[in-house]
Order: C-alpha cells, then structure tokens, then sequence
C-alpha cells in the first residue's frame, strides 16, 4: 500500500487540525481551521458544533488535493473530550455545545454524586464527578433548560458529532466515553447502573468501539463535500491524550508520555484496569484495544510560562522580536544561571485552579519565599520547577498503584527547551525521550485509521512502522534527582497548608 495515506482529524478547542499521513509515518500535509470560543456567562465554555463541521470539511477538502496522487484509505478521529452535544430526533444541535473547561455544573456533580454514590460512580467509571465531564452536563440541561433537554434524542462527544456528519452514524470510542462518567471503565460500555440513576435512555448514546474500529464510511454528501471517495472507512479514535500517547509510541507496559503544553500531562499505559482509591488521578480506556490508562492534568504548564511572558517580561520578548527568537527560548535561556531551586524560590502553578491530584478549582498560584535577591530569571526557573514538581505529584499516585514507567516519551512545545527537559528528567527520575516527527493526537489518530483500513495489523505494528523516537535520552541527573528530591518535600507541604487553612477559598471572588 505504498501509494496509501492516512487522515488524522483532531477537534480541538482553537481549531481543527488535519494531518496526511504515510504508512512509514511521514506527514505529507497540514491543514487547519479555527472557530471561536463562547463564554456568555463567567465559567462557561461552548462553541456551535456547527463550526467544528464547516472546519472539519475545510481541512478535509485541503488534505484531499494534498493528496497528489496517494490514496486516501483511511480517517482517524480525535479531539477535545468531556463536551457535550445535545441532538433533536433529526440530529440537529438544539443549543451550543458545553466544553471540557466548562464549570457551571457544580451542583450537578453533587447530584450525580447523591445519585449514584460517590464511591460506586469511582469503582464503576475510575473517576469522581468532575464539573468538566459529561454527565454532569446533562444534568444541567435538564435542571436549568428543561424546554431544551425534552428536545434531546442524542448525545455525542465534539468528534463524534463530525463522525455523524461524515458517515450518519452515531458512535464513540472507549478512550473518549471514559470521559463521560457514564462508561464502565471494565466492561469498555455504557453503565445500565449509571444510566438508570440519573434516568438517561440509553438509546441517546452513542454505540461504543474500540479505538481501531471502523465505525461506518463516508457518506455521499460528505464524499462531495470533502473531495476523499465515498465509503473511505472511519475508525473510532480517541480522546486526544490517549491518540497523542498512540502517536508518542506509549502502546505497552512500562511506557508513558509527559506532555508540556498549555496544560500538563502525566499518562501511563496500563494493560489492566487500575485506579486511584482517593480519585486523585484519572483512570481511562486507552486507545489500544482492551488496554488502560493512567492520567494526571496539570491545568497551567506551558500556561503558566506564557502568562509570565505577557505580565511580566516586556523587555524579553521585545528582545526575542529583535534578535528573531522565540521569546521563551530567550527566557529559558536567562534561567540557567540560576541554581537549582531558585535559590529558595517556590512557585505553585495553580492559575487556573488545579485538576490533580488536588481537584480543587479554587486554587490558586503563588510564589513562596520570594525576596530581595531574587530577579526575573529565578522567578523563570521557579515556574519550570513548580510544573515539574506538580507533575511528580500525579507521578508519584500512579507509581503508587504499580505502575513505573522506564521512559516518558516527551512532547508539547515545553519540551523544546533543554532546561525544562533537564528539569523534568532529574524531578520525575525517569528518562525522556523525545521524537523525530512529534504531531500530537491528530498523528495518533492516523495511526488509528491505518489499522482500521488494513495497512497495519495492529497499534503495536502501527508504532513500530511509523514511530520514530529520537536515540538520545534526556537522563536525570543523580545530583540533581537528590537535590529535587529535598525541594519536591517541602512542595508537598505548600498545597495541604493553604487548603486546610480554607486560604484559596477565601481568595476565590463571589
């Protein structure tokens, strides 16, 4: 199939992403498309799965005349997660869609708590009530727009939407509904137990598939629409860190990514069903057939480094305009100098709250033992430390229920910078590795597609045709793992402290 290509589409929150890919894992074309975010009230979040369609179709049809030739065998789903869209018995959106960073349904998530047990919804999906995930939404719907939820006849998930504008058919993968609360995280299915707690027809829900599945092809209007042959299979995907991890390599036992972009993520392969007693980490479906993961999101990685740039260090990126670099670069470079610890220097990197192992949206960022021999360049190192550091605390969860990666593939823009990656390593005392070609979960979810079409005969072939990991390693330091060791301890200390206090709550504005 030397004349085959791949798609991978990922529905994100900025835009929709598409990737042409060849079997040997050579991206032959880009293509993206943004669309706008919503917040009509404060702690909304939505957009019009309208515009996800439209931008899906404009990538599709961009990526077709790419082509040049190659044969398009396959598409690959991935995206946003937890968001919900609400469907009318003619498979219209009744209302905007509610996002993964949507906060509204906090009394929700106590309902679905009261409802179903708290304990028993953690045993049952491996994960507490979160306002971000799905079924909370739906609760909300129905208490707040009752007009609307008597409406509702389906409900998917952003890139199940575009695959029922693609094919007609309504279907999800098992990585993505674990992010539902409505999946029973051992059974890869939809909970009757759940479902019948909170009263919701089972009917309104997707069929489930594993990541590689074909789930339908593309129908006749979608065919034309897009340029790509009408029956061209699409596979089931995967919520974008389990398409990512698929895309980084991290199929099997002992494998893992680390991921510093807007946000951070800790993910380890599981090939059993593992979770977290005190539901401080997430636990999901993987991607990869009848395998699992562990989960740990640090809200503001990349993020925290980026307000930085734009609060506080006007002279560095006017710097980096003039000198034509890239103003983090520059940045990052500044903080080399500066010893390990930031010469006393602390920072929590809870700027938007925290998701774990805190759960805890009301936190907030502080630095702690900032003084008078401090500069701009210390408080730059603190900010890659305190990311690592919050990052070892979901590490040091999922190490605790057996689970010990031997490397962390490494990816997102963070991982550019030989400091943070030198941070991190000796921090979380593993190895990184990064890769040649480092796509994100749009190349995950290509991969998806060309064992649905039959170019691989499994993800774990998948990985090993077009996974290229780079040879060097980033190696920790024994110094330096010692020396973060001692700071990482008195860091734990910091969060308990000001929560037992009750101090972010009482900073939180009414």
């Amino acid at each position: 199939m030397r004349d085959s290509c791949l798609i991978g589409l990922d529905i994100g929150t900025a835009g929709t992403k598409g990737l042409l890919v060849s079997p040997n894992g050579s991206v032959l074309a880009h293509a993206f498309a943004d669309y706008p975010l919503h917040t009509p009230h404060p702690g909304w979040s939505e957009q019009h799965p309208e515009d996800w369609w439209k931008a899906a179709v404009t990538v599709l049809r961009e990526l077709a005349r790419e082509a040049d030739g190659h044969r398009i065998v396959g598409i690959g789903l991935t995206g946003q997660m937890h968001g919900s869209v609400f469907l009318d018995e003619r498979g219209r959106s009744i209302r905007p869609a509610l996002l993964w960073n949507d906060a509204r349904t906090g009394e929700e998530c106590a309902e679905l708590g009261r409802r179903v047990g708290r304990e028993r919804l953690q045993k049952i999906t491996g994960n507490p009530a979160l306002a971000g995930f799905q079924a909370p939404k739906i609760l909300w719907l129905r208490n707040h727009e009752p007009a609307r939820f008597a409406k509702v006849r389906r409900i998917l998930l952003p890139k199940d939407y575009v695959r029922f504008r693609l094919t007609g058919e309504f279907a999800t993968d098992t990585s993505d509904a674990a992010g539902t609360l409505l999946l029973d995280l051992t059974e890869r299915n939809w909970s009757d137990e759940i479902l019948d707690a909170i009263e919701l027809p089972r009917g309104w829900l997707p069929t489930v598939f594993e990541g590689p599945d074909v789930t339908g092809g593309l129908h006749e209007d979608a065919a034309r629409r897009t340029g790509i042959p009408a029956g061209t299979p699409v596979v089931g995907g995967g919520g974008d860190n389990a398409a990512s991890a698929v895309g980084a390599g991290a199929v099997g036992s002992g494998t893992g990514l680390v991921s510093l972009g807007t946000s951070g993520v800790i993910f380890v392969h599981s090939d059993k069903v593992k979770t977290d007693p005190a539901g401080a980490i997430h636990a999901c479906c993987h991607a990869v057939p009848s395998k699992y993961h562990l989960m740990g999101v640090v809200l503001s990685a990349g993020g925290a480094l980026r307000w930085y740039r734009d609060t506080l260090a006007s002279e560095e990126t006017s710097a980096a305009k003039r000198l034509g670099r890239n103003p983090y670069e520059l940045l990052c470079e500044e903080a080399v100098p500066v010893p390990a610890g930031a010469e006393g220097l602390l920072f929590l990197p809870y700027l938007a709250g925290e998701r774990t192992p805190h759960m805890d949206p009301n936190a907030r960022g502080a630095w702690i033992g900032l003084s008078l021999a401090h500069g701009r360049p210390h408080l730059v190192r603190s900010i890659l430390e305190g990311v690592a550091f919050a990052l070892k605390d979901s590490l040091v969860r999922i190490q605790a229920l057996d689970l010990s990666p031997d490397e962390l593939r490494a990816v997102g823009g963070g991982m550019r910078s030989p400091l943070w990656r030198k941070i991190l390593a000796a921090t979380l005392d593993v190895p990184l590795r990064r890769l040649k070609v480092e796509e994100g979960a749009s190349f995950g979810a290509a991969l998806l597609a060309g064992v649905g079409s039959g170019v691989y005969e499994s993800v774990d072939e998948a990985v090993v045709e077009a996974v290229h990991p780079l040879e060097e390693r980033e190696v920790p330091d024994p110094k330096l793992v010692e020396l973060y060791r001692d700071i990482y301890d008195r860091f734990t200390r910091l969060y308990p402290t000001f929560a037992a206090e009750g101090v972010f709550d009482k900073m939180t504005p009414r």
